[in-house]
């Protein structure tokens, strides 16, 4: 397999089966990273469809790098969520009389609309991860929960690996601070 030093890829087309190899295993990770940027279930469920599809039928311009498929992947799924949020911020939404009614009745937990749950945290600590924005959510969660790597992050999230390091360094910085603020015992550093 020929390679190239410079950019760390290994130069092959990919089959169908060896995609569905190296790809098919990351298909419910997406899909909860999904249902995490969405908060919806059916919607979370279409993402990943799309980006199984979007990943096949660009195939030919793929190149298997070091570290795989996934940050490939994830990367795909953030760019259809972003192109979906967009589309839908300017279609109009209809409101029933019976939903706007419960709506004025009930209080959000979440100002920003978004649904992100760790399961089994300690609640002040999932309240200070929900205080975070929605981009460092995913961060956080791609990183901690989901274990990949600096490199694996910056492929997926198409930035340098240095402004990866830097943001994880002050999102967790964030969470100390305000789990401090809480009078919650907090590290001085979150590894």
């Amino acid at each position: 397999m020929p390679r190239d030093r410079t950019s760390h890829s290994i130069h092959m087309k990919l089959s169908r089966s060896l995609f569905d190899s190296l790809a098919l295993p990351h298909m419910e990770m997406l899909y909860r990273l999904a249902r995490r940027m969405t908060g919806d279930f059916s919607g979370a469920e279409d993402l990943v469809q799309e980006t199984y599809v979007h990943a096949y039928e660009s195939l030919d311009s793929f190149e298997l790098r070091e570290f795989g498929v996934r940050p490939w992947l994830i990367q795909i799924l953030r760019n259809l969520t972003t192109s979906r949020f967009r589309r839908e911020k300017l279609m109009p939404r209809a409101i029933d009389d019976e939903q706007l009614a419960a709506v004025e009745g009930s209080v959000t937990a979440n100002d920003d609309g978004q649904s992100f749950s760790f399961d089994g945290m300690d609640q002040r600590l999932a309240k200070a991860v929900k205080e975070l924005s929605s981009e460092n959510q995913q961060l956080l969660w791609l990183w901690s929960v989901q274990g990949l790597s600096y490199k694996e992050l910056a492929a997926a999230l198409q930035s340098p690996i240095g402004t990866i390091m830097s943001r994880l360094h002050r999102v967790r910085e964030k969470l100390v601070a305000r789990l401090s603020a809480k009078g919650v015992d907090a590290p001085g550093k979150l590894e």
